[in-house]
């Protein structure tokens, strides 16, 4: 039977073939939890949180409870609220602006680049000024590194350092990614990320993680981790969460973050097997100089004509699936509609809403899987 006849589902994210390769290594770190029965501050919090530092060159992590929490934490520590505004893509997945909109702030959504999907510094200028113009005060930008690949965060700070403002990175899909040599973790005031399961690296539940060189952020995220407490656990100082990482999923992590670099290794060859073998028939995501991309998602463009709906069909009869990362940017969406956007509009993420589609993408997707997945594109896009 031909390849590209198969209609055996194929996953979208294998996570079964990594908890099969790391076998009982998962099992005898969990058991350990266990035993000991420290299932929130237990001693592999602590080691996850050295292991992400020394991973990333950020002098403190402070590991969490999401990628979502991770943003929350970072803004009520900075005393983020009403009058404010904080500067985020459109096309994003929502926790980036609805983090913002949790602490009473206004998130300001702006454009992004329509090679690499993140934000565009362009349109950030003109939303600072929007903001302004509205009578909010501009206080952070949270660029984020969309799909795996790092934002432009050498331009970032210096519209942040012109401005006043301080950077708070999404790297919820970019962990693991590098920007001129250096690992995410390092750009701006700080860095949040997500261990949720599909992530490149993620846990076996909910998880999250804050990255600073600024140990007074420190002092207060620990506090916001905790129902906002002071040095007495019942005096609390300020408005807090529940925002802790349990111990199970901090052993999980760390077993997950030794094979971490190879899983990555293994993502790029398929991301570079994918580009050489779709760049005629479809617009293949492109890595913008001095940076690399972990891949969280391999996400198209269709040609001109080619209908989505029509494209995904054709896919999932041939046992693979495809997934739309996002089918309406932030401000498209009921929820967020009523937050302001930057002067000039977000033509960029109006155009790419309509046309993205990811197709299946981790370190376990063998040649020959793959080659289905390339051969039913080409069927579907009639190339």
């Amino acid at each position: 039977m031909n390849q590209h006849l198969r209609t055996d589902p194929v996953p979208f994210i294998d996570v079964g073939a990594q908890r099969r390769r790391l076998g009982p290594s998962l099992d005898e770190a969990v058991g350990k939890v266990l035993n000991h029965c420290q299932f929130l501050g237990g001693p592999e919090v602590l080691a996850l949180e050295a292991e992400l530092a020394a991973y990333t060159g950020a002098r403190y992590v402070v590991t969490c409870s999401s990628g979502t929490d991770a943003l929350l934490m970072v803004l009520m520590a900075k005393g983020i609220g009403p009058g404010d505004a904080v500067l985020c893509p459109s096309f994003t997945f929502c926790a980036t602006g609805e983090a913002v909109a949790l602490t009473g702030a206004t998130p300001l959504f702006v454009d992004v680049d329509e090679v690499t999907f993140n934000i565009d510094v362009a349109s950030l200028k003109r939303g600072i000024g929007t903001a302004r113009k509205l009578g909010l005060k501009p206080r952070a930008v949270i660029p984020v590194d969309l799909f795996g690949q790092a934002a432009d965060h050498a331009a970032v700070a210096a519209v942040a350092a012109d401005e006043g403002l301080f950077v708070l990175d999404d790297a919820a899909q970019g962990f693991g990614a590098t920007y001129q040599g250096k690992k995410l973790g390092t750009f701006g005031l700080a860095t949040a990320t997500s261990f949720f399961p599909a992530k490149p690296l993620g846990c076996f539940g909910d998880g999250g993680a804050i990255f600073t060189d600024d140990a007074e952020l420190v002092e207060g995220l620990r506090s916001v981790r905790v129902h906002g407490q002071g040095g007495d656990k019942y005096d609390n100082i300020r408005l807090g969460l529940t925002g802790r990482l349990d111990t199970i999923q901090a052993a999980i992590l760390l077993e997950k973050l030794k094979i971490f670099d190879d899983e990555i290794a293994s993502r790029n060859r398929v991301a570079e097997r994918y580009s050489a073998a779709l760049s005629d028939v479809v617009t293949v995501p492109r890595l913008a100089e001095g940076c690399s991309s972990v891949w969280a998602q391999y996400t198209i463009r269709l040609p001109k004509g080619v209908d989505r709906d029509g494209f995904a069909a054709t896919l999932k009869a041939h046992g693979i699936p495809t997934a739309i990362y996002y089918a309406k940017s932030m401000h498209q969406q009921t929820a967020y509609r009523a937050f302001p956007v930057a002067d000039g509009g977000l033509p960029v993420c109006e155009r790419l809403s309509p046309d993205v589609v990811s197709l299946p993408m981790h370190a376990y997707l063998d040649a020959p899987t793959q080659d289905r997945v390339i051969a039913a594109v080409h069927a579907a896009v009639g190339r």
